[in-house]
């Protein structure tokens, strides 16, 4: 008797299934009633939780909301095995009508108890973004630190929905704006006419918040440091518009004033209309980089701690939140970008 499958991928353009007599059923993010059912299907999996969320089912719940293409379809038990290599290649889960969320294998990940969790089902992750884990884990080692293995990697190519590089360009030129800002009320408060003359699409681009405090007379204090930081977010930024050649390991403040005389020497329309980003693989890298040194810094605060190989708890945060925003971590805005490790 045939198995019904609904098959969640990660990838924007997985392969079809090739292996069905018929086309499956198929809907993606351009569907109003994806997202919904995701959000509902997270749900689901939460209620399975009941004596407290572990890696595995955090997994399930990180993979639902990246989520882009849904397959639905019927599959003979001789076919099994063409699922799985199907699945494993797509990075599917599979939820199947006993309620189960399963590997692409067909072992359990979730379940309200009955068929109960297998110790050997797998979160799919895909090639490249193992392969990306696997080097920074090297590197890491070959500078005396090492994460822990069980940090997941980050996002495969094929899963990302990346920034457009105007968006990106606008968003470095307000970081300028509100830093610029912090950074003269120490001394001469710039107005925000006088930062407008020099980042005038900086200006237009602020977030809510900090629109609100450029406008500040007196921002509170964490306000006004958190905003002073902000160089360091667009120094990351000008990396990855090609407008500085290499971005150094962080484990030093930026030069502002540079960071500043090039988001000035690039605030005007021209120069946005012509921003490029750099090679996907290049910011995976760079991702997949921070994100294990954010885990070294914020452990290391756990243990009261310096931070290690040197590391800028300020400046790896700084980059770290900068990454997300680019490459659409869970799709926030910037006020809300989350850099969880």
């Amino acid at each position: 008797m045939p198995l019904l499958i609904n098959a969640y991928s990660t990838l924007a353009s997985p392969p079809p299934p090739a292996f069905l007599a018929q086309p499956p059923a198929r809907r993606d993010r351009s569907d109003p009633e994806l997202v919904p059912h995701l959000q509902g299907f997270v749900g689901y999996v939460m209620s399975t939780v009941e004596d407290g969320m572990d890696a595995r089912t955090f997994g399930v719940l990180r993979h639902l909301q990246r989520v882009q293409t849904q397959f639905s379809f019927e599959v003979d038990e001789r076919d099994f095995d063409a699922l799985a290599a199907w699945g494993e290649a797509a990075n599917v889960l599979c939820f199947l009508p006993d309620g189960s969320v399963r590997d692409a294998a067909g072992n359990v990940l979730a379940s309200r108890g009955e068929p109960p969790v297998e110790a050997d089902a797998a979160l799919p992750y895909p090639s490249d973004a193992r392969e990306r884990k696997r080097r920074s884990e090297a590197e890491l080692q070959q500078l005396g630190a090492a994460p822990p293995a069980h940090l997941p990697p980050v996002l495969g190519a094929g899963e990302v929905r990346l920034r457009e590089a105007d968006e990106t360009m606008r968003r470095m030129l307000a970081l300028c704006a509100v830093a610029v800002r912090a950074e003269s009320l120490s001394s001469q408060p710039l107005s925000v006419e006088e930062i407008r003359a020099k980042l005038g699409p900086g200006v237009a681009a602020l977030s809510p918040a900090e629109r609100a405090f450029i406008a500040a007379d007196k921002p509170d204090e964490e306000t006004w440091a958190n905003q002073g930081w902000r160089y360091e977010s667009a120094a990351l930024l000008q990396w990855a518009l090609g407008l500085s050649d290499a971005l150094p390991a962080p484990t030093a403040i930026c030069d502002a004033g540079r960071v500043a005389r090039v988001a000035i020497d690039h605030a005007d329309e021209a120069a946005i209309a012509g921003a490029r980003l750099r090679p996907l693989p290049e910011l995976l890298d760079a991702l997949d980089a921070i994100y294990r040194r954010h885990w070294l810094v914020r452990q290391a605060r756990l243990d009261d701690k310096p931070a290690p190989i040197g590391l800028h708890p300020s400046v790896v945060y700084e980059r770290h939140y900068a990454l997300n925003w680019l490459l659409r971590f869970d799709e926030q805005d910037w006020d809300e970008v989350g850099t969880p490790t």
